[in-house]
């Protein structure tokens, strides 16, 4: 019984990883249908925060919050509308792959700010990691031709990484004591919500997803990297533990770039390849650590 929840966890935290790399795969495809940002990212939304009411409706789940709470997921419905949005405005500036990868440096942010905000010891792995990150950043930055990406793009998904981050950070440091589906309903809510007011105040009106292609893609982007991964997410964290489905969720940035090189024609180099590795393995050193350190108290 024990090896085949073992053999499950995995399996959810491949499949986890994967469901989130799907993202520039519904994004670019409703783009290429005419429909605005604010309007995809409204639509993939509204569409989650529907099946997560109806999940609640069937769990009988209360929806009663006191006031920290509301101010709790009130901040993180901001977050992760930041996140969200900077990402997928990244889309339209860069190639897709390679801003999913600069957004996985997210937990490298996460080990810095909780070094310096938080009173814990800044480690050398934490260092290690935020130098190889940078410098995975900077060698996807520089095309191997000599050109380079557009800094506007680099700098929203930064933003976006440092936003989920936060998000992240808000999540583990707040005592909110209720389940995932009820956090992500409120902050599903607010994030529908924002991007209906974003699209009113940056004039850009919210688009009937045009064609049953289109509706076909908005679901994908509300069920798949959205709610599949999220259920598949908490099954990976419960059966291996938090560690191995941090380092398996490097799959989630190589989904990306293989759906960019292989469905977009986007461009795939050396320089790529070498900057994806530092990053991932950035990445690995922070969880690595982090394990450690939890082992060993």
């Amino acid at each position: 019984m024990g090896r085949s929840r073992k053999l499950i966890g995995i399996l959810c935290a491949i499949g986890a990883a994967v469901c989130y790399g799907t993202n520039p795969l519904g994004a670019l495809n409703l783009y290429a249908e005419g429909m605005n940002t604010p309007s995809v990212l409204f639509y993939r939304f509204g569409l989650a925060w529907i099946i997560i009411a109806v999940v609640m409706l069937f769990r009988k789940e209360s929806l009663k919050v006191d006031r920290r709470e509301f101010r709790t997921l009130t901040a993180l419905g901001f977050l992760f509308i930041g996140s969200s949005l900077t990402l997928y405005l990244s889309f339209h500036l860069m190639p897709a792959g390679v801003a999913s990868t600069i957004l996985f440096t997210y937990p490298v942010m996460t080990a810095a700010i909780i070094a310096l905000f938080f009173r814990e010891k800044i480690k050398f792995a934490t260092v290690a990691s935020i130098v190889l990150s940078l410098v995975g950043v900077v060698l996807l930055y520089w095309g191997d031709s000599g050109g380079t990406l557009h800094l506007g793009g680099v700098i929203l998904v930064l933003v976006s990484a440092l936003t989920y981050a936060l998000y992240i950070i808000v999540v583990d440091k707040s005592p909110l004591a209720m389940s995932s589906f009820k956090i992500n309903f409120y902050v599903l809510f607010y994030c529908a919500a924002g991007m209906a007011l974003f699209a009113l105040l940056s004039g850009q009106p919210l688009m009937l997803p045009p064609t049953p292609r289109a509706w076909l893609w908005v679901s994908w982007l509300a069920v798949v990297p959205a709610i599949m991964a999220l259920v598949m997410m908490v099954y990976a964290a419960k059966y291996i533990g938090s560690t191995p489905t941090a380092i398996l969720g490097a799959l989630e940035p190589t989904t990306a770039v293989l759906i960019g090189v292989f469905v977009f024609d986007e461009p795939f180099s050396v320089r790529l390849l070498m900057g994806i590795i530092l990053i991932l393995a950035a990445v690995t050193i922070v969880v690595l650590g982090k394990a450690r350190r939890t082992q060993s108290v």
